[in-house]
């Protein structure tokens, strides 16, 4: 799963600290031990002197090797359970324990070339933590409420918003829910303060939650950074918008209320272009139907946004300004 660098990067800076911590916990403990009981630290000393014994009878001309090996092994067993004993009877459970913070990988966070599950978590952690300063708040699919949504039938979609709001949010949590490499494109088009961010937020929360990539941005703030990328030579900025093309999922909310011009349709078409191409999911939400968004872009753009992606309409009243009544 495509994390971004700046994730990756934060999630390794947390791993390093913490196996910095536990080998500095470590060596208290043990400094500690030795204070309070000095035999175990001559005993720690003497493994050592048997462990090099046992090396050298390995390396050793002539002699009798096996009796060498074997007085090194009898000697080590037995200062190994004179260290057992003394550490049981002085000590709590695992306060001299010096495993490493991972068992797996030992607290570098890589199995072979493989990213390992301890780094995986972090980076998981640190993505949400990303999307919760992105997105308004802590939005659930359980916050969800359709009794915002009239239940009165409306000819003109031929059924009441009610309905058409509960299938697009059952629409969206099996999407989130399912979410795979290859699930496929949602648009979101509607009026302003229908849900549509809310559920956009809804998605971002429990796919990254199940450990893909995510990158939530909303529009203004994404044409922003790739035009700083572009334009200004800065390379920071063109890393961090090297996870639009690379993450799992891209949610890009509010598309069209960005400044409109050339370098955003551009912008826009190489990176539908890219994303679709690659069979990497999107979901975008809007205030443009069809026809606005070819007159604000381009008909390339909205042929990609209206025949490459499956449309839930939001349809109802403004519920900020409900809340506000």
């Amino acid at each position: 799963m495509a994390y971004s660098t700046e994730v990756v990067i934060r999630a390794r800076e947390r791993l390093a600290q913490a196996k910095a911590d536990r080998e500095s916990e470590n060596q208290r403990h043990l400094a500690d031990a030795y204070r309070r009981i000095p035999r175990l630290k001559q005993i720690d000393l003497e493994l050592r002197r048997t462990m090099a014994m046992a090396a050298q009878a390995v390396f050793a001309q002539g002699g009798d090797v096996q009796s060498a090996m074997e007085q090194a092994r009898n000697e080590n067993l037995t200062l190994q359970l004179e260290r057992r004993e003394l550490i049981a009877a002085n000590f709590e459970e695992g306060y001299l324990d010096d495993s490493p913070i991972c068992d797996r990988c030992g607290g570098s966070g890589y199995v072979g070339a493989a990213m390992c599950e301890c780094l995986t978590e972090l980076c998981r952690q640190e993505q949400k933590k990303e999307l919760t300063l992105l997105t308004a708040g802590k939005e659930t699919f359980s916050q969800f409420r359709l009794d915002y949504y009239s239940d009165t039938y409306d000819p003109k979609y031929g059924a009441s918003p009610r309905v058409i709001m509960e299938k697009n949010f059952k629409n969206c949590r099996s999407y989130a829910a399912t979410f795979a490499p290859d699930a496929g494109n949602l648009l979101f088009v509607g009026g302003t303060g229908l849900g549509k961010t809310f559920l956009s937020a809804c998605i971002a929360r429990t796919v990254a939650d199940r450990g893909y990539s995510v990158c939530y941005e909303t529009a203004s703030h994404l044409f922003s950074k790739l035009e700083r990328a572009k334009f200004n030579g800065d390379e920071d900025a063109r890393k961090e918008t090297e996870k639009y093309t690379a993450c799992d999922l891209l949610i890009i909310d509010d598309l069209g209320t960005e400044m409109p011009g050339q370098f955003v349709t551009a912008a826009l078409y190489s990176l539908l272009n890219d994303r679709l191409l690659a069979g990497k999911p999107m979901v975008i939400s809007t205030n443009l139907n069809v026809d606005e968004a070819g007159r604000r872009y381009s008909p390339q753009v909205a042929s990609r946004l209206h025949g490459s992606f499956t449309r839930l309409t939001f349809v109802g009243d403004d519920i900020r300004v409900m809340k506000n009544r």
